[in-house]
């Protein structure tokens, strides 16, 4: 099981921790955001095995991921969660919308995650902070495939919204955030070349960037 979710032994450990965690704190909502990350970990070991071979040629295919990714990948989510709980009996929130924040925040990272894994596939990728071409792989290079596979991951993801009454209009607003926070994620990637910060530190600020974005423009709507 953990090889078809790419994970190895402590990072599947500690995501069956997060799941609980996240299952517990969405009281009425838990099996909901439970579902969503796996719906993630499912997308994401579709996406890391598209194209292996020439992953492979290029050397930068990772066939097992560890806990700093389930960290980095998680812990906005589970953040929300956190949220959520709090507001559950408060009611200071409407609870729809921490709901939707949550899907955004793994909407994004699940929009990286395409974005880099099929992005790949494609030409010579350009460096988003400078518009110069890169080597494929390289962190913050981005192309159209890329950004188009990226937004339609977080819009599959973000479909699942449906399963709560969720509409049409919620399911734009996660995708436009997922896309946001990969966005978000190729910025840090251009200071990650520079030796400042990792893939980690990119990855969770993706995951927040999408919560962000997703509540500032539900603000405003």
């Amino acid at each position: 099981m953990t090889d078809v979710l790419t994970l190895d032994g402590k990072g599947a450990a500690l995501a069956v921790a997060f799941g609980v965690a996240i299952l517990f704190l969405g009281q009425n909502l838990g099996p909901f955001f439970l579902f969503e990350m796996l719906f993630f970990l499912v997308l994401a070991a579709l996406a890391t095995r598209a194209g292996i071979s020439q992953k492979k040629h290029l050397g930068v295919y990772e066939a097992t991921r560890g806990w700093k990714n389930v960290v980095a990948n998680g812990l906005a989510p589970l953040a929300v969660s956190f949220i959520y709980f709090l507001n559950y009996s408060a009611g200071f929130l409407p609870r729809e919308t921490i709901a939707i924040v949550y899907v955004a925040s793994v909407a994004a990272v699940t929009a990286d995650k395409f974005a880099s894994e099929i992005g790949i596939l494609d030409g010579g990728p350009v460096m988003l902070m400078t518009l110069r071409r890169v080597k494929k792989g390289t962190s913050g290079g981005v192309n159209v495939l890329g950004v188009a596979a990226g937004f339609a991951a977080a819009a599959v993801i973000g479909s699942g919204v449906y399963l709560i009454g969720g509409s049409l209009v919620s399911i734009v607003v996660i995708a436009m955030s997922g896309l946001i926070g990969d966005i978000v994620d190729s910025v840090l990637g251009y200071w990650e070349e520079e030796k400042i910060g990792n893939k980690y530190t990119s990855n969770f600020a993706c995951s927040v960037a999408g919560a962000v974005a997703c509540a500032v423009i539900l603000t405003l709507l």
